[in-house]
């Protein structure tokens, strides 16, 4: 074969091998909310995971890792030896070890916005390898197979193009709702927080259902799109208040969403390292979540935190009035403690106190019948926020005080339900900060008969930056000292959750995704026994 028809051959190798890769990386760009940046970071974790100051011992990372620097060679080789380039289109094709092409869990879906992102790709892609055919086939035929290897970062390139694409498709559908929005003209509880905010929605929601129309944004929904997409499908005329959830990836967000949906009553829950990766420091988290401030007159802070007890010192000298909440802090306008009998509420402060308690839960029934030895699995400090936006419309003190009576758990977060093999199952999947996980370990300890096991079920905590090894260390650590095993899902964390179990007595299990982990629950464990379920990841996670 002469070199042109090597050379045209490798060509088609390269465009091939990009093609079927794309589909790998677009699957990853979707479940990552189509941010920026998202595709190489992720294309990180499994090629370079084998690397760095907590290199993963697992084989997965280690292959990965030997395949990402073979396919790199192969395009060094290449500019010399043509046909050498193959080597890095074939793994780009093929690698990483476990990132599959349709999905186990989360599938590649061809909405509009994907094929928007796929076409854009392309054409990216294209222009790429033209330019470089300008020098002739061979630049061509080598360049196409490292667009292979780094398609995520072309597929960066192309969401950065779209996002203007996306705003432009959006921009109807954010009018209609900022029309029905004033039409309706409820009074809009805005909540934020780095953990808790769903949880605090959903206790704001049910203290005021006994006297006021409420309509919370349903689920999740707290991006532009939910919150469009809840003022148009769930705010009917007649409506109160609404309640509006609002997350944030980063400075301006919430800015963008309070534009959209202007708070009356402002709610930050908490302010911790999640989303560390993509912000850097806590204190920017701070600042990001502080926009939800910025056009509200009242703002409900929990002050147990020290940047958020600057903040309300802050809201206060601009005049904004102010609900401090908490449980530590000396100066609360609402105080919530866990006693034996229930939620112990303490409103004002010196001689202004009032004391109120729930009756507690005490036994709780479950869905699958029995009952579980539950006292509060309710964060207190969330609970004191939609204390303070209850009382701050207008429910009156012993409304509230029956209302807490029957808090809602929130769709998987420490929620108790009985297993099928009679074991109690704490269903905390939608959680993933330290905070979160140290609370359900503490509702793991109360639960199942003594002698009975306690099993955490967990792929660790991401999204942490530099504190995601030793956050998930100290977790199976501070596991080791509750439960009798701990079944360690995926690769992402096994490395820390395995160091941090090494110095207790835990049994540990591995398992490469849930479905083995429930399957191990399944046949492990049984009445008197209980089980966490501390977090999931879905699989475009190693």
């Amino acid at each position: 074969m002469n070199s042109g028809a090597v050379e045209v051959a490798t060509l088609v190798v390269g465009l091939a091998a990009a093609a079927v890769a794309s589909l790998r990386w677009l699957r990853v760009a979707q479940r990552e909310h189509y941010l920026a940046s998202s595709t190489s970071r992720f294309a990180a974790r499994w090629w370079l995971a084998g690397a760095g100051r907590h290199a993963r011992s697992d084989r997965i990372f280690l292959l990965n890792s030997t395949l990402a620097a073979l396919a790199v060679a192969g395009l060094a080789a290449g500019a010399v030896v043509t046909p050498v380039a193959v080597v890095a289109a074939a793994i780009a094709a093929a690698a990483p070890v476990g990132l599959s092409l349709r999905g186990r869990t989360s599938p590649l879906v061809w909405t509009p916005r994907l094929r928007t992102l796929a076409a854009t790709t392309a054409v990216i892609a294209g222009a790429v390898i033209g330019a470089s055919a300008t020098g002739g086939l061979r630049p061509a035929a080598v360049v196409a197979c490292a667009v292979a290897l780094g398609l995520p970062v072309v597929i960066d390139a192309a969401l950065v193009a779209t996002t203007p694409l996306e705003r432009r498709r959006l921009a109807p559908f954010l009018r209609q709702a900022s029309v029905r929005l004033a039409s309706v003209h409820p009074t809009v509880v805005a909540i934020t927080g780095s953990y808790g905010k769903t949880s605090t929605k959903g206790y704001v929601a049910h203290l005021l259902a006994g006297t006021h129309s409420v309509v919370p944004t349903p689920r999740s929904f707290n991006n532009r799109a939910g919150l469009a997409t809840a003022v148009n499908e769930h705010l009917a005329p007649g409506t109160d208040i609404f309640v509006a959830e609002m997350g944030t990836y980063g400075p301006g967000e919430i800015s963008e969403l309070c534009a959209m949906v202007p708070p009356d009553i402002a709610v930050i829950t908490a302010v911790g390292p999640v989303h560390l990766e993509r912000m850097g420091t806590v204190e920017r988290i701070a600042e990001a979540k502080a926009e939800i401030l910025e056009r509200a007159p009242v703002a409900v802070l929990n002050v147990d935190n020290p940047l958020l007890a600057a903040l309300a010192d802050r809201a206060q000298v601009e005049g904004k009035k102010v609900w401090r909440c908490g449980t530590t802090s000396e100066r609360l306008d609402v105080r919530v403690d866990l006693a034996a009998s229930g939620l112990v509420v303490t409103l004002g402060a010196g001689d202004q106190e009032t004391f109120v308690a729930s009756e507690g839960t005490g036994p709780k029934p479950l869905a699958g019948g029995g009952t579980a030895a539950v006292a509060i699995s309710a964060a207190p400090t969330n609970v004191a926020c939609a204390v303070a936006v209850a009382l701050e419309l207008g429910v009156p003190v012993p409304t509230v005080v029956a209302r807490l009576r029957d808090l809602p758990v929130a769709e998987h977060r420490q929620a108790v339900i009985r297993g099928g093999n009679g074991q109690i199952v704490i269903d905390d999947t939608y959680n993933a900060n330290p905070a979160g996980a140290a609370a359900a370990l503490r509702l793991l300890a109360r639960q199942g008969e003594p002698g009975g096991r306690r099993v955490v079920v967990t792929p660790g905590m991401v999204e942490l930056g530099a504190r995601q090894y030793e956050e998930n260390a100290a977790f199976a650590r501070a596991g080791g000292e509750i439960a009798s095993h701990l079944v360690v899902v995926g690769a992402t964390n096994a490395a820390a959750l395995l160091a941090g179990a090494a110095g207790s007595s835990i049994s540990v299990v591995r398992t490469r995704h849930r479905g083995e982990a429930v399957a191990w629950v399944t046949a492990n464990t049984g009445p008197g026994d209980a089980v966490l379920y501390e977090n999931d990841l879905p699989d475009h996670f190693p």
